[in-house]
């Protein structure tokens, strides 16, 4: 299963899932990991919003235009 969240990444296997987390640990430390995960979060959850506002414009935007083009 641990494997299985690791699937978007393509073919890598269980050792380099280790190699990747071993130097995880060893370049930030235990206790930074989760402060390194909450802002890899946030920014992700920014990012979303962001896309998600520019879709609205556009469609208000694409919307708003046929309107203009009966007056």
């Amino acid at each position: 299963m641990f494997l299985n969240l690791f699937l978007f990444i393509g073919g890598i296997g269980g050792w380099e899932v280790f190699l990747i987390i071993t130097a995880m640990l060893l370049l930030f430390g235990a206790k930074k990991i989760p402060e390194l995960a909450k802002g890899l979060g946030r920014g992700i959850r920014e990012f979303k919003d962001a896309t998600k506002e520019i879709n609205r414009e556009l469609e208000s935007g694409l919307n708003e235009e046929p309107k203009k083009q009966n007056s």
